[in-house]
């Protein structure tokens, strides 16, 4: 059946663009099937090669490699897709020589790293899971898609789901922590955010779930290194939030760089056909990451031509850069290393996620200028992001209620990080305008008024070693190193220190020492900002440390000699005002961790699911006990565990109840709890739900996050919270890899944190 569409022409009519204006013409267009298989039949061994080809428009490179001569390949027919490129005008120039120089005018897909958010940005994906709001979590790519596709953007390469529990890794900051359950959810609702019930709208755009798989495991923490772990450990802990992104429709799927059982992702039949097509039954498009299919070379799997064809039986449809499908694979067909039907199946996918998105109703769709001068870093997105970024900050200590400060008095505002707005939107951010970014010490000015006096100095550089400052400040992320000694920095920072009531200390990570190729050894704050810090300590005057970080970081010695600390990660364009928002309790702080704080690297990798051993330390001090699970020179436990963050108010959790203690493998129980806000202030508390498997067919975590409530209660209110537990809250994959629940004794814990303590029996019956 033929569906016929009345539209409005600036320029086009499919295979024979007509550059006439506001001219109404119906045109039909063929159901997809039937459409993309004509087509097909259409195009030439070259031309469908060229669809599954990638290359960097040149604008943006973020890796060794780049391509030329693009304009040429479009007009050729060699070229799928560009990446990179920003702005309409520009973006239309380039789709116009597809749609009108080549033989075939296949209209082009154009990506983007569109990671957490477009020009207004949100916080780094780590700093926005902490919110723990699915809704505002969502809100956040749809924005961001809004503001993209006003651009001329219609892909984007997010989310990134990959579960790491390793902070030396530096893309910990792009993901969702550590936890496969809350990634799983958050995966959904960036890929509805971005994709949302229609990709057909032109303010949608197809997302792409990164990096597949296990990307987030890498051996010793180092980017792009090795990664073995189990099959059972894939399953249970690292593949959920892929196959959940999947399972929501998403349209496409990134390669990751890594090995699994000894071969690159990208090159892995078993990883892209036999589980992500043949056993979740994903229909859409697998993409390779920079570069990926010739690095295999160095991996030592062949030349070029032997691990493009690998990359292509393994199940791999387009190449990002490598060029290593447009350059041999019609080589590969002759000698018989690669079929005609392989190459088919992949250009159709591409294809079909083009016409998908309404590229072949109207290639111009996304390149709307009026789109672009009235949809982009609006006031209102702006505001949301703001409220967002208030909501992802985690409020890690508040000895004797030091805040939220008073707007009033004099503020010592002192650190490197306290007026660099180039910081701000964090790493992966290639679409901020970071002159428009808010800088901590404007934030404060704005939200303090007039009453509060705000002095400033700089304090120290990020770090002694100006060289490792230049590695940690890439991307015009610049912090306008000081010359000045070091004594002077200090002299200028101590002169109002001792001016002021109070000091508002900003210190930790610049926006790329965490993020892709950024991996550290050493976790602490630089020794240049410790010094510093512990010099305004000895002022005597109160401190609140405003702590910058892409990563959770080792804060023994911070979190024991100042008396409040607030964890700001990276919190986007606003973040100075949303900050400032949360310092002056103007905003109550609700974020949760997402990720554990280690209290040394040496206990890395930290995570509160770890199972028990057949030796556990039996004291719940965490003494050294000889011949058991531990350190002899530090605690086993974290300095800040899995779920963790204060508010302004203080709430109490009573009156834990379980509907029945037994339950049928077809039954349900509620779990309830009454949450009562004890404090002085208005807040919001994520209340936690997690389940122990007591005995089981292989061994079992600890404790496993199973369930979630961000609730809002009024000061003096009592909520009570209910959960509702299936079999589906019980199952896991066993030796066998069958996901399965098994018949026998859980315990479930509710609480505010993973060290929640209240727990209910329940036993699974047959």
């Amino acid at each position: 059946m033929k569906i016929k569409l009345i539209i409005l022409l600036i320029g086009f009519s499919f295979f024979g663009y007509s550059q006439k204006k506001s001219i109404k013409k119906a045109i039909t267009i063929k159901p997809k099937t039937e459409f993309v298989s004509e087509l097909l039949s259409k195009m030439t061994l070259e031309e469908k090669i060229g669809q599954l080809n990638l290359p960097t428009s040149g604008d943006i490179t973020t890796g060794a490699a780049n391509s030329s001569n693009v304009a040429k390949n479009i007009e050729e027919g060699k070229v799928g897709g560009l990446f990179n490129i920003k702005s309409v005008q520009k973006i239309r120039e380039v789709q116009k020589i597809a749609v009108e120089k080549s033989r075939l005018k296949i209209p082009l897909l154009f990506g983007m790293d569109v990671i957490h958010g477009y020009e207004t940005t949100f916080p780094i994906p780590l700093g926005l899971s902490c919110t723990w709001d699915l809704k505002l979590i969502e809100r956040s790519a749809q924005i961001a898609a809004q503001e993209a596709s006003a651009d001329g953007i219609n892909w984007t390469f997010s989310p990134m789901v990959d579960i790491s529990r390793d902070p030396r890794w530096g893309r910990v900051s792009e993901g969702s922590g550590e936890d496969p359950f809350l990634g799983s959810q958050i995966a959904k609702a960036m890929v509805h955010g971005y994709q949302g019930d229609d990709l057909s709208k032109n303010n949608t755009i197809l997302s792409c779930v990164k990096h597949f798989a296990l990307y987030g495991a890498p051996e010793a923490g180092r980017d792009y290194n090795t990664v073995d772990m189990s099959r059972i450990k894939m399953y249970n802990d690292y593949f959920p939030p892929y196959k959940a992104a999947v399972d929501a429709g998403v349209g496409s799927v990134m390669a990751s760089f890594n090995e699994i059982d000894g071969i690159p992702a990208t090159g892995n039949k078993w990883l892209m056909t036999d589980v992500l097509k043949k056993q979740w039954g994903f229909k859409g498009f697998v993409v390779t990451d920079f570069t990926g299919i010739p690095e295999m070379i160095e991996h030592g799997m062949g030349d070029l031509q032997t691990v493009s064809a690998l990359a292509l039986n393994a199940g791999i449809e387009m190449d990002m850069v490598g060029e290593g499908f447009l350059t041999t694979l019609k080589k590969s067909v002759e000698e018989g290393k690669v079929t005609i039907e392989q190459i088919d199946n992949a250009t159709r996918l591409i294809l079909n996620a083009k016409y998908d998105l309404g590229l072949f109703h109207d290639p111009y769709r996304y390149t709307d200028a009026k789109r672009a001068k009235t949809e982009i870093f609006t006031a209102s997105n702006r505001a949301e992001a703001r409220k967002t970024a208030s909501q992802s900050l985690v409020l890690l200590k508040n000895q004797n209620q030091l805040l939220p400060l008073k707007k009033a008095g004099t503020i010592a505002l002192i650190g490197p990080l306290a007026d660099a707005k180039e910081n701000m939107a964090g790493t992966w951010s290639v679409a901020t305008n970071m002159e428009n970014s808010v800088s901590l010490l404007a934030g404060i000015k704005e939200v303090a008024g007039n009453s509060t006096k705000v002095l400033y100095a700089k304090g120290s550089n990020l770090d002694y070693d100006a060289a490792f400052e230049e590695k940690a400040t890439m991307f015009g992320k610049t912090l306008h190193r000081d010359n000045r000694t070091t004594e002077e920095l200090l002299a200028e920072a101590l002169k109002i220190a001792n001016q002021s009531d109070i000091i508002v200390a900003a210190l930790g990570e610049s926006a790329e020492m965490s993020g892709e190729s950024s991996s550290r050894t050493n976790l602490e704050i630089p020794q240049a900002q410790k010094d510093l810090l512990q010099a305004v300590l000895k002022t005597g005057k109160p401190v609140v440390l405003v702590l910058f970080t892409g990563r959770p970081l080792v804060l023994v010695q911070e979190s024991e000699t100042v008396p409040a600390i607030l964890n700001t990660w990276f919190a986007g364009s606003e973040a100075g005002s949303a900050i400032a928002d949360v310092l002056f309790g103007d905003e109550n702080p609700s974020g949760k961790l997402t990720a554990t704080f280690p209290r040394s690297v040496g206990q890395v990798p930290i995570y509160y699911s770890q199972k028990n051993t057949g030796r556990p330390l039996a004291n719940k001090e965490g003494k050294f006990e000889k011949f058991r699970s531990n350190y002899i020179d530090e605690r086993n436990e974290p300095l800040y565990p899995f779920g963790f963050g204060l508010s302004y108010t203080t709430f109490d959790y009573s009156n834990l109840k379980i509907s029945s203690n037994k339950m049928k493998f077809n039954e349900k129980v509620t779990v309830s709890v009454d949450v009562t806000n004890t404090g002085n202030y208005d807040g919001k508390e994520v209340v936690q739900l997690y389940i122990r498997d007591l005995v089981g067919s292989v061994t079992r975590p600890l404790k496993e996050l199973k369930g979630f409530q961000k609730i809002a209660i009024k000061k003096g209110e009592k909520q009570t919270v209910s959960f509702e537990i299936s079999v589906e809250e019980l199952k896991f994959y066993n030796s066998d890899l069958q996901f399965i629940a098994e018949p026998g004794a859980f315990q479930i814990f509710v609480g505010t944190d993973s060290n929640a303590e209240k727990k209910v029996s329940l036993e699974l019956i047959k």
